[in-house]
């Protein structure tokens, strides 16, 4: 690896925190120079991080972590870890990043989605309040942290910067709903980084590091006596991150904040509660693996069963009783958390590779929702006017072609707009309930098969539920595409079908192009679902055995 490329590791966050604070510089008179450098970085970002994709797919980590594996091109290219060494201080003194297949993959869909919601805020919402495009950058530089981190400390400075951006796009805009629900969500991050704060002053205490990739080799030396303290740091830790997802009953904020955010705000939001689970998977891979002691492997994998199902519940009920698109997409999001949760909890390779392809169709198929809602709903046709006459009247023009000026028109026309929300409506809908063709439906069948093979029914014989906690994680699956796809049958007839005082609005191509980026996504993973479904249980075995990881973080040697 040379030195060029391994410098492109920081990257990822070094690049949006220069624009947005160079963005803030910037007067108001100026805010086309704003939006054209948001665009510019947030495209940037996506290139760096598809290049990191494809280096770590390749098995190109970093040069010094490359050198320190001490195994075969073969295991090495499916293993491979790139570090970067800030300050060129040796691990664990200073501070490290490192990337795997599983970091790399979310900062794809962290950039994807970072894109498609920085093209949509161009139609009008970056002009809604003060500083929109330098939130929206240090928004994307907390994700890339939070992802590419190699120690506690630094996961958390990354998490107050992404909530503190956070904040500040929740908010943006006017309404009293969007504020009442803006200050709900600050208080509850608030009081959650004062526990991640306190988990991570224990974790410290008993294990004197906190270097991921050093409590993993140091949490077999703890002495019985402090193991107590250090579960209770590893559960205060989970519960904040579990808060993030949005797990039951903590998941009070979620559907108010998110439903009342901006259209772009709300789709970059969607990757958000990802950040939570991600961690979830990076703590428990490292500290509670099977390299742990005995008394801490698999340490709160029962409950995490138990949480993820109630949350599933929780979520599918909601699905039913929404009426309004957005309450409709942000119960979603509460059930794709809570099936990843249980799905995680189950600790079996095949399993974890096929959440993970949920994660990411979801994921997407969301982010495209909440940029659809505001289109959807937008705008009415005068009362009393019925719309065959307003279309007739309004969006027809033969000027004065005599061939058609006399014709009956039978029906009501569809406009180019229609149909366009009415197809990707469609498509949407389809990915998040898991109908054939796209998708959906083979992330749900990866996660099903997985879920109904012999291990992960051994590994679900819970005694904190009644039966198998795999049987709960498959009914409960096929009941949220039950439940989505009534919900979705619901309200794509008052919307699209049934006669109403709804008229097709005039969209734009920055509104329509990041639909259809998110979408045509979605189409390209159901193309490629096979060497996408390979390099998802490679990261899979990879997470279920992480001595690679710990390994390359732990012999990375600083620069000469």
């Amino acid at each position: 690896m040379t030195l060029a490329l391994e410098h492109l590791l920081v990257v990822p966050i070094a690049l949006p925190m220069i624009t947005g604070a160079g963005m803030l510089f910037i007067g108001d008179r100026r805010r086309q120079l704003r939006t054209w450098l948001n665009l510019a970085s947030s495209a940037a970002f996506v290139a760096v991080c598809v290049t990191l994709f494809v280096l770590v797919a390749q098995g190109w980590g970093g040069r010094t972590s490359i050198e320190a594996l001490d195994i075969g091109p073969t295991p090495m290219r499916e293993a491979a870890v790139g570090v970067y060494l800030a300050g060129n201080w040796p691990v664990p003194i200073g501070i490290a990043l490192a990337i795997d297949r599983l970091s790399a993959l979310m900062l794809v869909l962290t950039a994807v989605q970072g894109l498609a919601s920085a093209i949509y805020a161009t139609a009008r919402w970056d002009r809604a309040g003060a500083h929109y495009h330098s939130l929206f950058q240090f928004q994307l530089m907390g994700l890339a942290g939070a992802f590419l981190t190699a120690d506690l400390f630094n996961l958390f400075v990354f998490f107050e910067v992404l909530l503190a951006a956070s904040y500040g796009l929740v908010l943006h805009g006017t309404g009293e709903a969007r504020v009442s629900a803006g200050l709900h969500y600050i208080v509850v991050n608030l009081a959650a980084a004062s526990l991640f704060l306190l988990g991570i002053s224990l974790i410290y205490a008993t294990t004197g590091t906190l270097t991921l990739a050093d409590i993993a080799l140091r949490v077999t030396t703890v002495a019985p006596a402090d193991r107590g303290l250090l579960e209770t740091g590893v559960a205060l830790i989970g519960v904040v991150f579990l808060i993030k997802a949005g797990a039951w009953p903590m998941n009070f904020w979620l559907p108010p904040a998110y439903g009342s955010a901006s259209a772009p705000v709300a789709a970059l939001f969607s990757i958000m509660t990802k950040v939570g689970l991600y961690a979830v998977i990076r703590i428990s891979s490292l500290l509670l693996g099977e390299d742990a002691t005995s008394t801490t492997a698999g340490f709160g994998n029962e409950w995490l069963l138990v949480i993820g199902v109630v949350t599933v519940m929780f979520g599918v009920i909601g699905v039913f009783n929404s009426h309004g698109l957005a309450k409709l997409g942000c119960h979603f999001v509460i059930v794709s958390s809570g099936t990843l949760m249980a799905a995680l909890a189950l600790d079996q390779p095949r399993v974890t590779s096929g959440a993970l392809f949920y994660l990411v169709n979801s994921t997407l198929a969301i982010g495209a929702f909440f940029l659809l809602v505001e289109m959807v709903e937008r705008s009415r046709v005068p009362e009393g006017v019925h719309p065959a006459d307003h279309y007739q009247h309004h969006e027809l023009d033969h000027g004065d072609d005599p061939s058609v000026a006399d014709v009956e028109i039978v029906g009501v026309p569809i406009s180019s707009a229609t149909a366009f929300l009415g197809l990707s409506f469609i498509g949407s809908g389809l990915l998040l309930i898991g109908l054939p063709p796209l998708s959906g439906f083979l992330a749900k069948f990866s996660l099903l098969s997985a879920v109904l093979s012999d291990e992960s029914i051994a590994a679900g014989r819970d005694a904190l539920l009644p039966g198998n906690g795999a049987w709960w994680l498959f009914a409960l699956v096929i009941l949220s595409g039950l439940a989505g796809t009534i919900a979705f049958t619901r309200a794509g007839i008052r919307l699209f079908w049934a006669v109403s005082s709804r008229k097709a609005p005039v969209l734009r191509a920055n509104e329509a192009l990041p639909v259809m980026l998110l979408l045509g996504c979605c189409l390209a993973i159901t193309i490629f679902a096979d060497p996408l479904q390979r390099f998802l249980q490679t990261t899979a075995e990879t997470l279920a055995a992480p001595s690679a990881y710990v390994q390359s973080v732990m012999q990375a040697r600083p620069m000469p």
